[in-house]
Order: structure tokens, then sequence, then C-alpha cells
């Protein structure tokens, strides 16, 4: 066993601050409080369900995370946010039609108090939106000034001890890293300038890491993961993670695509369509928005499957992928797969999915759980990337001249691994051999 990490206690409240408070935070900041009254259970949620082995599988010791790790508990979470519609939480939840009517009822005086403050945003960036709740200011610095002076009202205002945020608005369109993006004085100089190469969530993501915030990317948008905000962080120490929450599709996706690899079954195509009929589906019908959906859902089969080492396995795999925006479904989401595998002697065969889902319900225990770990991290003392917190992510934000893993059951073992080391304790590696030498 090695040493233990110095952590410091949850101690007080924590503030989680959610950019976008539509169907995705709505739901998450509902569901804790359903919980708390013990209306329902956090499914989903590692850091309120999840377990942890420590040491040899004879010891028997299996606790629960939240019982190894110092967490912030759920009573002591205050949540605030910014959001371009004016609509407190309750209506936002009654709009965004996820959860029943009776429960959010039941929720409705809490929800109430939560109200957005004035957002930054430009339609430039997410095309099919527009709102009244929205800053102005001289230019993209004087916006980020206005989000510090929100962060720090709202930390006073609610007697917080700690703060995390997490960017849970729309996705914006494609971009590309460039020179603005590159140094501290680089992207200071280009906020000044309001350069459109600035998006509104870059704007949240400087904000929050100056303060030395936690910031977590629930979008696939490029935000926190270019070199300038990541230097950033490592003078703050603010630790960072995201991008895009693995929900949905691309979590059937690193389920199934990594036990295929196990058994060395070819796949020559890989066709994936979705109905989504909420608003994250009305953004996404925009091709600039959906452009940057694409690239982080077609990206975990190359890293999972790597063609460049089995290339008579995957090295000609077609790989489709489909939004469909259907207002009908409303956040009730529908992934179709279609696999076209290959097996022994290349004979031919299929495998057809059929997940009918519900996005919020998935992505808010990931929400959750981010915000509880991000906590953890800064504690720690832990500051930049947070690979260990890939599991959660579509698109995990990682190290310069690393590929991301993709593969979930490999991605648990590093949160659960790091999650020892925190604690002193012996990393599992399931090799096995000490119990029969």
């Amino acid at each position: 066993m090695s040493t233990p990490v110095e952590i410091a206690p949850a101690r007080g409240k924590l503030g989680v601050l959610l950019v976008g408070l539509g169907a995705v935070s709505t739901t998450t900041i509902a569901g804790v409080l359903a919980i708390r009254k013990g209306l329902a259970k956090p499914i989903g949620s590692l850091t309120q369900m999840g377990t942890i082995r420590l040491g040899k599988r004879t010891e028997g010791r299996s606790p629960k995370i939240s019982d190894v790790v110092p967490l912030a508990g759920l009573d002591d979470l205050v949540f605030g946010g910014w959001d371009i519609f004016e609509d407190d939480c309750y209506t936002a939840a009654k709009t965004a039609g996820v959860l029943e009517p009776a429960l959010l009822d039941e929720l409705r005086p809490e929800l109430e108090k939560i109200k957005p403050m004035s957002a930054v945003f430009d339609q430039r960036y997410v095309k099919r939106l527009d709102g009244p709740n929205v800053k102005k200011g001289r230019d993209k610095k004087d916006l980020a000034d206005q989000l510090t002076a929100d962060i720090r009202k709202f930390t006073a205002d609610n007697k917080l001890d700690r703060v995390v945020m997490l960017w849970c608005g729309s996705t914006e369109i494609f971009a590309t890293e460039n020179p603005a993006h590159a140094t501290i004085e680089s992207f200071e100089r280009a906020l000044e300038q309001s350069d459109p190469s600035i998006p509104s969530s870059m704007v949240y993501a400087y904000a929050a890491i100056r303060e030395g915030i936690p910031y977590a990317n629930a979008a696939p948008n490029l935000t926190a993961d270019v070199p300038a905000l990541v230097a950033l962080a490592a003078k703050t120490g603010s630790p960072l993670c995201g991008k895009d929450l693995k929900t949905g599709q691309t979590l059937i996706k690193t389920i199934i695509a990594p036990g295929l690899k196990a058994r060395l079954l070819g796949v020559a195509g890989w066709y994936s369509t979705n109905i989504l009929g909420n608003r994250d589906g009305e953004v996404l019908d925009d091709p600039e928005s959906f452009k940057t959906k694409e690239e982080s859902k077609k990206s975990v089969l190359d890293y999972i499957l790597q063609p460049q080492l089995y290339p008579d396995l995957y090295g000609d795999l077609c790989h489709v992928v489909r939004i469909n925006y259907y207002p009908p479904r409303g956040d009730n989401k529908e992934g179709w797969d279609n696999i076209d595998l290959v097996g022994w002697l290349g004979y031919p065969m299929q495998l057809k999915i059929n997940f009918l889902c519900r996005d919020s319900i998935l992505a808010a225990p990931i929400v959750l759980d981010v915000a509880l770990f991000l906590d953890l991290a800064k504690r720690a003392g832990m500051h930049g990337i947070q690979e260990w917190l890939s599991f959660y992510f579509k698109s995990p934000v990682h190290a310069p001249g690393l590929y991301p893993e993709h593969d979930l059951f490999i991605q648990l073992m590093k949160l659960k691994n790091t999650l020892r080391y925190l604690k002193g304790e012996e990393l599992i590696t399931h090799l096995g051999r000490e119990y029969y030498d």
C-alpha cells in the first residue's frame, strides 16, 4: 500500500453551476431534490450507489465509493446556472417534458426558487436557438468578467464553500484550434477583440478556470480542451474534464465494441441512426452543430477497434452516424444500430440493436457524478485534465500525444484505481496469480 493523498474534507456547501437550464440540467436538479426527499433512488450514479473492491478478492472488502472517499453529500448541494430563457427550473422542467408532472409538483417550491442568470450567448454558434435572457458587453472579456461577478455573487449569497461548473448547454458549431487558443496571452487578446474563434462555451470555461473552479464540458464543443485553458488550469489549480456525456447510442457502442474486439470478430459496417425530438435534436438539425456531434460520436469506434493494429478485421469499416430531429419523441430518443460482422473464415453475421432510451435520464446521474468527482479532485490537489473521468464522456479530453481511451471497462478500471490511489489502497490489476502461487 502507498501513502494516501491528503484530501481536504467536504465541509460546507458545494455550489453546482450549470450552463443551460434545459432538459439535462432540470432533470439533474429535480432528481437530486427527489432523492433528498426519499421520493426516488439515484439509479445510474456511481457516487451514490457504486461500490469499489479494496484488496484481494478473499478479503471481501467492497464498500460503497461514498464510504471510501470524502464526497459532498446531496444535502450540501446548491444549484444555480444561466440560460437564454427566463423560465425558473420548475417551468423549464415542465417544458422539457422529461419528468412526470406529479413528481415536479411535489418539488415545485424548491424548483421555482432556482432562476437562471442571464447568459452569454451568440446565435452564430447555435443557430437554431435564440432567447431574451442574454448579457450585453463591450467585448467577450467584459462578458467573462460579468460571469465572474455572477459566480462570486452566487457563492456569497448562498454561503458556499466550493463551486463547480458544468457546461450543459447546446452543441455549438464545429470548430478547430487556431493561434488564438495557443497561449493564455493570445486567448485573452482574442477575448478583448471579440475574436469569433472564442465561442460562448469558452467564455464560461475561461471565467471558471480563472477562478480556479473545476470545469466540465458535457457537450462536444471545442471548449476547455485548448492549450491556453489547459495552461490556465495548471496555474489556477482548476480540474478539467469532458467532453460530450456518454449517453444513449454511444454508451451502447462502448459496451458492445470492446466485446467484439475482445473476441476478434470483424466489423465490416456500423450504421447508427437516432430519432430525437427535444431541444438538443432541434439544435443538431443544423448541419454545423451536427458536424460537432458527428465527430464526437464517430471517433469512438476508431479508438476502440484500433484498425491500424487489426487491418483485416476493421481496416475497411464503414461507419455512418445519423441524427434525425423528430419532435413527437421529445426527450425519448431512439437509437438504432445495424452492425455487419465478419466471423470465422469470413462468414457474415449481423447484430441489430434498438435502444429506446431517455436521454436526460441517462445524462442526469453523470452530471451529478462529474460534479462530485471534480470537487473531490480539487480537494485532493489534482488540477488540469482528469483523464480518470473519461468513463463519462464520448470524447474524453486527454494529454497531447496520447490517444483517448474509449473502452468503457478500461475507463471504469482507471476511475476506480484512481480512487484506490487517493486512499493509498493497492491498485488492482486483475492478474490474480497470488491466489495460485
